[in-house]
């Protein structure tokens, strides 16, 4: 009678999905991430990159309100008449002086906000809100009530300067007087929104450059000038940047003004979004207004790439120091 030993039960394979199944799988981790994004481009193609080329199409045709399937074929000429318009040119002047008068003086007053909110003071987060909230004004509102204080006979503004002796201003009617109103609209509006992009930037750079800076007797405009805003260069490129598109696209602020879409008597403050309104929606020429609209994209993209080379210029003079 002969013993075997008795065979060890073999271990469980381990299950081994269908090959179709495998594969399935491994294309759908390469295709999800752009399954995800799918939304945001499909929407973005729909509301952003068809109106743009859309717009585009229109500008080489002479389209009227009135009958905007009727289109006739005027490849340039809607441009060129753009540049022998002689209100054209007032309203790029008026856009990029409106521009330069609300954009400088909103950051620097932005930055002076921000350095101060920084510090550990009582009720700080109340001021945060606080500072804020123009911002969250509607345009329509504010520019109602900044009309009321900007008004020639009984207005706010003329009182307070007729206490001092000057004499009133003609807010409306006056070329530089108007831009400075429109401006004074937007500083309102925006040097809260900008203060706490550059409070957000600045509680960004680390404490122990500035702990450093005071061991070596740095006063206080020393860190701010050496270590808050080299920190800063970013964050304020990107508000310049963003400001400019701004400024470029300006419209409800010298709408509301006087309630104009001419700008003025003399299209003293009449903006390049007024200009585009007023051709396409007054004398109903749309084509026309697509060509402004291009042009207002066009020139975004040059200041902004000449911002963004300016500043990598200065960046890269810094890196070779």
């Amino acid at each position: 009678m002969t013993l075997t030993a008795s065979r060890a039960p073999a271990p469980p394979r381990a299950a081994v999905p269908p090959p179709r199944r495998a594969s399935a799988r491994r294309a759908w981790r390469k295709l999800s991430p752009y399954a995800y994004l799918a939304p945001f481009f499909t929407l973005f193609a729909a509301f952003g990159l068809f109106p743009l080329l859309y717009t585009a199409f229109v500008s080489l045709y002479r389209v009227e309100l009135q009958a905007p399937g009727d289109m006739e074929w005027r490849g340039l000429g809607n441009y060129t008449a753009l540049l022998g318009d002689e209100y054209f040119w007032v309203s790029l002047r008026n856009t990029f002086t409106i521009g330069v008068l609300s954009t400088v003086p909103q950051l620097v007053t932005a930055l002076g906000l921000a350095h101060l909110l920084n510090y550990r003071m009582r009720g700080r987060t109340f001021l945060r809100t606080a500072v804020l909230l123009p911002y969250a004004t509607s345009v329509a509102a504010a520019t109602l009530v900044f009309a009321q204080l900007f008004g020639r006979d009984f207005g706010l503004i003329n009182y307070a300067l007729g206490l001092v002796g000057i004499d009133p201003v003609d807010w409306q009617n006056g070329t530089v007087a108007s831009q400075i109103a429109v401006s004074t609209v937007v500083i309102w509006r925006w040097t809260g929104y900008n203060a706490l992009i550059y409070l957000a930037g600045m509680q960004s750079i680390p404490d122990e450059l500035y702990e450093a800076a005071a061991m070596d007797g740095a006063s206080r405009w020393r860190q701010f000038f050496h270590v808050t805003l080299p920190g800063l260069r970013p964050t304020i490129l990107f508000t310049v940047i963003v400001s400019t598109i701004g400024a470029t696209q300006l419209f409800g602020e010298p709408l509301l003004l006087e309630g104009s879409v001419s700008g003025g008597i003399s299209h003293q403050y009449q903006t390049l979004g007024l200009y585009m309104y007023e051709q396409g929606w007054g004398f109903f020429h749309l084509g026309r207004a697509a060509a402004v609209a291009w042009v207002m994209f066009l020139l975004i993209v040059v200041l902004v790439g000449l911002n963004a080379l300016i500043a990598r210029r200065r960046s890269r003079k810094e890196a070779g120091r």
